[in-house]
């Protein structure tokens, strides 16, 4: 039987992760959180470290990871192992992690209201981890990730609460190269259906709705108020889903804006495949420099810069001090 395009999809997406099964060190406890903003209860699957030590001195920090397009809780089940050899690294501390079941929802509030995804994220799920595990209380040490609609889902979420986040790590992001609706092109969504934008954006679609929740838009509107967040974005560059379209879109308005962020555009790697094992280690080692940062302005680099200010000044070139929030002087 062949299946239509869109379940099609669904079924390569949640077999996105292609490495072999992994011994997991770590624990995996399947839960659901009871909750009124969407068809509940949401299935969620939980990570917890080796060791996992509910009475130790500090919170662990608090991970919540988003799947893919037709993807479900289950799929945290091949990120655990990778988890667990991201924290044997030493490229992240050891950290509780989270996935909802969230169907293909894009963690949207729908625009008729009858389910709100990104408010069961921000408050029924993270009053749920909160309350059942011994994770950060606040924004310091609360994480969002996610890969293709999960990547999507958690930028927007991290850039309209960044009061809620410390960091956001996006993996090839399901985000189209556009600031409004009308310029999408045909190619940016060929494999989203429209029905599917009519139930979460509204019949007809109310455009102003999809712009207020846009990641670049958000971002290109008040990049002001993404200062101090933590971003990661990266994608392949031979991306089925021209991903790398939106992704170096996104990337470009936060270079232009001076906001300081991590992006990669990753050589030979596609949606879904080997590629993906090691580019989740990478991201996860974003997230662990962002706890720990790593002190690389050291003497060396602030004699250099030292040096280079003086010339700076006497060329009539704007000085580019050292700050973590900011990539280049305005």
């Amino acid at each position: 039987m062949r299946l239509p395009l869109p379940l099609a999809l669904a079924a390569v997406l949640a077999l996105a992760f292609s490495s072999p099964a992994l011994a997991l060190e770590g624990t995996l406890t399947e839960s659901a959180v009871q909750t009124s903003l969407v068809p509940g209860p949401v299935p969620v699957m939980i990570y917890l470290p080796k060791g996992y030590d509910p009475k130790r001195l500090q919170p662990y920090p608090l991970l919540i990871e988003l799947h893919g397009g037709g993807g479900s809780d289950q799929d945290l089940r091949p990120l655990a192992a990778l988890l667990d050899q991201a924290i044997d690294k030493g490229l992240i501390p050891p950290v509780v992690a989270v996935m909802p079941s969230a169907q293909r929802s894009f963690y949207m509030d729908y625009r008729d209201g009858s389910q709100k995804w990104e408010s069961f994220v921000v408050t029924d799920l993270l009053a749920y981890m909160r309350r059942t595990a011994d994770v950060a209380k606040g924004r310091r040490g609360t994480f969002i990730s996610g890969i293709s609609m999960g990547g999507m889902g958690s930028l927007r979420i991290a850039f309209k609460h960044p009061d809620l986040f410390q960091a956001v790590a996006s993996q090839e992001p399901g985000i189209e190269p556009a600031l409004a609706f009308d310029d999408i092109k045909p190619r940016d969504r060929f494999y989203r259906p429209d029905a599917l934008y009519r139930t979460i954006f509204g019949d007809p679609i109310d455009k102003a709705y999809w712009a207020a929740n846009n990641p670049a838009t958000i971002a290109s509107r008040d990049p002001q108020r993404l200062l101090g967040l933590g971003v990661y974005l990266e994608v392949g560059d031979q991306d089925m889903f021209y991903l790398d379209q939106g992704t170096e879109y996104l990337h470009r308005i936060l270079f232009d804006a001076g906001l300081s962020h991590e992006y990669r555009l990753v050589k030979g790697g596609d949606h879904v495949g080997a590629s993906l094992a090691p580019r989740f280690l990478d991201a996860m080692g974003f997230i662990g420099r962002t706890i720990d940062p790593p002190n690389w302005i050291d003497a060396k680099a602030l004699a250099t810069r030292a040096l280079l200010d003086q010339m700076k000044r006497r060329a009539g070139y704007p000085l580019t001090p050292v700050d973590p929030e900011r990539i280049h002087a305005q």
